[in-house]
């Protein structure tokens, strides 16, 4: 733990931190020598875990011949090749890469993109954006404003702009017992209707989703069908469908975008994390060609822009980890060991008294905790389970990613599971075994009781 005084102002100021020193493969060590599980990849990041050679050599060498331009003067090669790169696997239709430093920028971004797309075509009066409750799509005030979950929203509401939200496709707890998950996500897409209806279609920029739900809800993954409906509303009102594949996309659910799964394709996908796995700062919106070419024909310019848009060494290094997953074939490892570890949860877990569900998709999972199984009752909030949680598989050597709020922003726990695609069978068994232990020694606290 850092025991000097500290001049950082971290998120935590009344707990101290370990010091990492190092990270190998999926493990990262701290200054006592204390080694780590990375079973999050850290925020599901590090998708090649840590100390890839082809990754380092390929910052070494970027560094050496350019390590920064700022765009509005130069483009580069190595932006210019991952952009092809990205193109040629992304989704139809996709054309252009807008690249930043990180998630939340690249949904403000995206935003941005949508609002100014329909004032070039001559629809200003579209100021409405629709998402779901339980969502998030970062911290940035345009990002916080369409996540839709009450506690990260609450302390800043008078700096938010307005937007509607929805029910998420939450099936463990919102599927009624007399519906199809496919009447589920149709009775969803009738709320959405009815929303565009309230605020009138013409008023509607854009519909904004995460593909599979990530941090606030630990993993929700969409019903069959619900997308497609998603996507035939949106169209017939000539609405935006941005998704938001910060986190579960760039081959996290075992496809390179998750979309590809929901055979849908959205008009603008926001990716970070998994593109740059955690070497360098990068994130990315994929823009459709008609949106591109309302801005070319109309302004000529997109009207926003950071410092560090296409930095070249954050562009070498995600080149890189693109590649490595492409050659390695590691999408299809990544939808192997999903299997393996789903198996491994359920056989862990399937019984386990305060596990409730088991969800997700590739190497992307979630464990959602209940004071009672045959109800669904949560864990009274006041006991902060996810906290304890995670404090218990630190101390095991195992960093998971545990939140709170799992139901409605103040309510449930889960933990996110997210390792690294290069795990082994034998590395996501620990993984289980010390979550395992994690979890029971949290619930046997003397001073965590059950909801009554």
């Amino acid at each position: 733990m850092t025991t000097a005084p500290t001049h950082v102002f971290h998120r935590q100021l009344r707990h101290a931190l370990p010091v990492a020193v190092s990270g190998q493969g999926i493990s990262i060590t701290d200054a006592s020598g204390k080694a780590y599980l990375d079973a999050s990849g850290g925020a599901a990041v590090s998708c090649l875990g840590h100390g890839h050679p082809d990754v380092i050599a390929a910052m070494h060498a970027q560094i050496d011949q350019l390590a920064y331009a700022h765009t509005s003067f130069f483009t580069t090669a190595v932006a210019e090749e991952l952009a092809d790169q990205l193109i040629d696997t992304a989704p139809a239709g996709m054309s252009h890469v807008y690249f930043v430093s990180g998630g939340s920028e690249a949904v403000e971004a995206a935003l941005k993109m949508a609002r100014q797309y329909f004032v070039e075509i001559g629809q200003p009066q579209r100021r409405h954006f629709i998402a779901r409750h339980q969502s998030y799509h970062g911290n940035t005030l345009g990002a916080l404003a369409v996540g839709g979950n009450a506690w990260r929203r609450e302390q800043f509401k008078p700096l938010l702009i307005d937007v509607t939200h929805v029910a998420p496709c939450y099936e463990y707890r919102d599927r009624r017992t007399d519906e199809t998950a496919e009447q589920y996500g149709q009775r969803l897409v009738v709320e959405l209707s009815d929303a565009i209806d309230r605020l009138g279609g013409e008023n509607v920029m854009a519909f904004v989703a995460e593909t599979v739900g990530g941090a606030t809800a630990g993993v929700l993954t969409p019903v069959p069908g619900y997308f497609k409906g998603v996507r035939e509303l949106c169209d017939r009102h000539g609405i935006l469908l941005i998704l938001d594949e910060v986190m579960c996309g760039m081959g996290r659910t075992g496809t390179l975008h998750a979309c590809e799964q929901e055979g849908v394709v959205p008009d603008l996908i926001t990716i970070a994390k998994g593109l740059g796995g955690g070497y360098q700062p990068i994130g990315a919106v994929l823009a459709q060609s008609k949106l591109v070419e309302a801005f070319r024909q109309g302004s000529g310019l997109f009207q926003h822009g950071h410092t560090y848009l296409g930095h070249a060494v954050a562009c070498a290094a995600a080149l890189a980890v693109q590649r490595v997953i492409q050659r390695d074939g590691l999408l299809s490892q990544v939808r192997e060991r999903g299997q393996q570890l789903q198996a491994l949860l359920q056989q862990t877990f399937g019984d386990h008294p305060h596990v409730g569900d088991i969800r997700g998709r590739g190497l992307f999972r979630g464990v959602e905790l209940v004071a009672d199984r045959a109800s669904k009752r949560w864990f009274d909030p006041v006991h902060k389970l996810h906290a304890r949680i995670k404090s218990e598989a630190m101390a095991a050597g195992l960093m998971v990613y545990p939140m709170g709020g799992t139901v409605d922003g103040r309510c449930g726990d889960h933990v996110l599971l997210a390792p690294p695609f290069i795990s082994t069978p034998a590395e996501l068994e620990q993984i289980v075994a010390r979550l395992a232990v994690a979890i029971d020694r949290a619930v046997a606290q003397a001073d965590i009781g059950l909801t009554s």
